[in-house]
């Protein structure tokens, strides 16, 4: 049995894989900030800010790891613009806390980082697939901190520390929240259905291309990658987690809306608009396939249907 570690338990896919993992029979781990509520399915849990390296340390000493998934971080990337200095101490700084504190405490632990496409930035404009050697030129603070977060993990690797980073790009599923497109869409058309909002839906740039995944199939990628650990290093360091099929944003909208009877104005609203937007977004898997066989098996209109559900039964609620 693995003892598996998961920071930012508490987050939209930490308790998702915390469900998974829990299932598949692991020793689950969570770690998650002092006001967050432990995740339901983990046999441990364990309280602890990732900036705080002497906690951190500590905790790693008392939970022993023989995997760990770090997935705490600031996420969002507006947040970003607005807290740069919160974003960079807890991206970066509890990243290399995360690593030191392994070092010292679980040296043959195998960490699975889970840093963003957003990396890749304004390579975005080509127009391409983007693949794990493609230039990374990020175009806001969220991104530029998850590079530098993997340039700390690239260290840590070089020098033995078993492990992998991981690039998913837009994931999506009921329990994500708002501040994310097409939660935002989700919430607005149960708030207008209920009759608690204007029936007129606020958005930010429809044109753009996004490379979209249910949650749960980023979560399965995640397992299969854990499992890594039993071969001798032969594999990349890094794998791009995407469909390779991007969609627009304006098409996954109308897709939604006609998932309700309700007869929903659009509008555009400027406090929704990014400043670095790009027009198309996708990335190459051929490595992820190659070296686990791993492919998404749930169908995006399914992945909208629940949703929308979840969103209904919150405003409900």
């Amino acid at each position: 049995m693995q003892r598996i570690l998961i920071t930012g338990a508490n987050g939209f896919v930490g308790q998702i894989l915390c469900k998974i993992l829990h299932q598949a029979g692991q020793h689950v781990i969570a770690l998650t900030g002092a006001t967050s509520a432990a995740p339901q399915y983990a046999q441990q849990t364990v309280t602890c800010d990732i900036r705080d390296a002497a906690a951190l340390e500590q905790a790693i000493a008392e939970v022993k790891p023989t995997h760990v998934v770090h997935l705490a971080a600031i996420t969002n990337v507006p947040l970003s613009f607005k807290e740069p200095v919160l974003t960079w101490q807890t991206n970066v700084i509890g990243s290399v806390n995360l690593l030191q504190a392994l070092r010292n405490q679980a040296p043959e632990a195998f960490v699975l980082f889970v840093s963003s496409s957003e990396v890749y930035g304004a390579s975005f404009k080509q127009g391409i697939a983007l693949g794990e050697n493609s230039l990374c030129q990020p175009l806001n603070p969220y991104a530029a901190s998850k590079l530098a977060a993997e340039a700390a993990f690239n260290e840590y690797f070089r020098q033995g520390q078993p492990g992998v980073i991981v690039r998913p790009f837009n994931h999506i599923g009921a329990q994500q929240s708002a501040d994310f497109v097409t939660a935002s869409f989700a919430r607005q058309i149960a708030l207008i259905e209920a009759g608690q909002q204007e029936p007129v839906l606020k958005v930010g740039n429809l044109d753009a291309s996004r490379d979209f995944l249910d949650v749960s199939d980023v979560c399965d990628a995640y397992v299969k990658l854990l499992q890594l650990s039993e071969r001798d290093g032969d594999y990349p360091r890094c794998f791009n987690i995407c469909s390779g099929q991007p969609r627009q944003i304006r098409s996954i909208l109308d897709e939604m809306l006609a998932m309700s009877s309700a007869q929903i104005q659009v509008t555009q609203d400027p406090e929704r608009m990014r400043p670095s937007d790009i027009p198309t977004a996708t990335g190459n898997t051929q490595a992820m396939r190659d070296t686990t066989g791993w492919r998404p098996a749930t169908d995006l209109r399914e992945t909208l249907q629940q949703l929308l559900a979840y969103w209904r039964e919150q405003v409900r609620g």
